[in-house]
Parts: structure tokens; C-alpha cells; sequence
């Protein structure tokens, strides 16, 4: 089992940075892919960015590719999600996501793929 905890949400301008973590326990966090979603209310969680286990490759959203980075370091079971360049729109709740993709995947991109998940961390950009 796995336990997810975000952090580093906030409130920030409208081309500003925020840098969010999220801390897994657990000796297994580098058998797990990884990845970041994020939801507003009366919307679908949305797929944002997704990494392998041991973080070689990456996979983004259209809309945050070139702003958003997710990395992950195994030796403190932490990924992160760094946001630049931040819009009104990217306000919503941003959550973490643990899950083994299927053999010849190297993650996952859809919500119902992932198997543990963290509480979520509120992002709120100022216009």
C-alpha cells in the first residue's frame, strides 16, 4: 500500500511559479508509475502528467506542455510538479497518483489507471 501526501499548493499571480510536491510511503514508491491530475468542481479529474518509475520518460497534457515538468526523485519517494507561466485557468485542486502501468507501458494517462491517491492540494492563480 501506498500513501500519497501533496503539498505545495497556494494562492499566486497570473504568470507566476509554484513548485508542488508529493511524499509517498512505503519501500515500494519506485515500483510505481506516477502522475498529477487536477479537478474543479462539477468537472472530471483532469490527466495533467505522468512519469515512469524510474523517471526516464514523461508524458503531458497539450495544454501544459512547456509549463509543467514532473521529475521524481526515488531516493526521497517524492515527484514533484513544477508550474510556470501559471493561467486563471490552471486554478483547481491538483492531486497525485501512484499505479503500475500494464507490461510495455511505461505509465498511465487515465484517472481509473491509477491505483492510490493523494488528498489534494488547492492551486488558485489570481487574474
Amino acid at each position: 500500500q501506498v500513501q500519497l501526501v501533496e503539498s505545495g499548493g497556494g494562492l499566486v499571480q497570473a504568470g507566476g511559479s509554484l513548485r508542488l510536491s508529493c511524499a509517498a510511503s512505503g519501500r515500494t514508491f519506485g515500483s510505481y508509475a506516477m502522475g498529477w491530475f487536477r479537478q474543479t468542481p462539477g468537472k472530471e479529474r483532469e490527466f495533467l502528467a505522468a512519469i515512469s518509475r524510474l523517471g526516464g520518460r514523461t508524458y503531458y497534457l497539450d495544454s501544459v506542455k512547456g509549463r509543467f515538468t514532473i521529475s521524481r526523485d526515488n531516493a526521497k519517494n517524492t515527484v514533484y510538479l513544477q508550474m510556470n507561466s501559471l493561467k486563471a485557468e490552471d486554478t483547481a485542486v491538483y492531486y497525485c497518483a501512484a499505479g503500475r502501468p500494464p507490461p510495455g507501458k511505461y505509465y498511465n494517462t487515465g484517472a481509473n489507471e491509477y491505483d492510490y491517491w493523494g488528498q489534494g492540494t488547492q492551486v488558485t492563480v489570481s487574474s
